[in-house]
């Protein structure tokens, strides 16, 4: 009983942990998220570049890398924990003040990319072109707001 007990308190204990607890110290999260964001725009580019006429239309190219970006989208957030304010990342302080516009502004991010993705995988460039520019409006909605320049 008693070591049921004790697993049922330590697998409570463990669900209860920040997502921070994951980074060893506040520089891996900074590492982490901009990692994350560095491919989610690096996929988004090249289907930019595509919707712009800056680089030949290849339907295969854009619906995959529509949809890595879309994926890469869902992981940087958890990068954003306490203390990681600090140190090389552009992050303003108020992503820490005001983080529930900034977990909104995120989320808009994520389904703006969602969509791109959708879009993508049709193979219709005239389709792509207005979700590449709700993506661009998304992304610099927060960049406004919460990025240093």
């Amino acid at each position: 009983m008693i070591l049921k007990i004790a697993a049922a308190l330590g697998l409570a204990m463990s669900m209860a942990l920040p997502a921070h607890a994951q980074f060893a110290k506040p520089e891996d999260a900074i590492k982490y998220r901009q990692s994350a964001l560095f491919v989610m725009a690096q996929n988004f580019g090249r289907v930019a570049a595509m919707a712009s006429g800056k680089a030949p239309y290849d339907a295969k190219v854009a619906a995959e890398s529509a949809e890595v970006a879309a994926y890469m989208s869902k992981l940087p957030w958890a990068g954003f924990t306490p203390q990681s304010d600090l140190g090389d990342t552009k992050a303003k302080p108020e992503i820490w003040s005001n983080r529930a516009k900034f977990d909104d502004l995120g989320k808009k991010v994520q389904a703006e990319l969602d969509k791109l993705a959708v879009a993508a995988k049709a193979g219709n460039l005239d389709a792509i072109k207005p979700a590449v520019g709700a993506v661009g409006k998304a992304c610099k909605n927060c960049h406004d707001d919460f990025r240093a320049k």
